[in-house]
């Protein structure tokens, strides 16, 4: 994974929250951590990111407002690669994230080894431009 690889992380959970980003930075990345959905509508008004792992459900807010990032996260920034991640998926919530934008789906628990490998595949956004 490319060093300046740029990743804005959203989960509710603190516990998965820490454990991704741990990972992700071991693995060369950026991250950029939120926990919830008003650090992450922050973090994308002010950053610009190569990829978003987003939850799908995030306490506080409705049942689907990672879906709600996904749309805002494409609307700024077009080229920012998304996966959305969740326990409580459905085929239904997968046809929706795919229609938003999101690049690729994952259920919840997440395959680390499929997870890094994703990332890894997805080109930066830099190259992209």
């Amino acid at each position: 994974m490319p060093v300046s690889r740029r990743i804005l992380l959203v989960d509710d959970e603190p516990t998965i929250l820490l454990g991704l980003t741990h990972v992700l930075r071991r693995a060369g990345a950026h991250v950029t951590p939120c926990l919830g959905r008003d650090e992450a509508e922050e973090a994308i008004r002010t950053g610009v990111f190569d990829l978003a792992l987003l939850d799908v459900r995030l306490s506080g807010s409705e049942g689907r407002a990672g879906l709600d990032l996904l749309a805002l996260l494409k609307e700024r920034s077009p080229r920012t690669h998304v996966i959305v991640m969740t326990a409580y998926g459905s085929e239904e919530i997968r046809r929706e994230a795919m229609a938003r934008g999101a690049a690729h789906y994952c259920d919840k628990p997440l395959n680390l080894e499929v997870l890094l490998g994703l990332v890894r595949d997805l080109p930066q956004l830099s190259s992209c431009q």
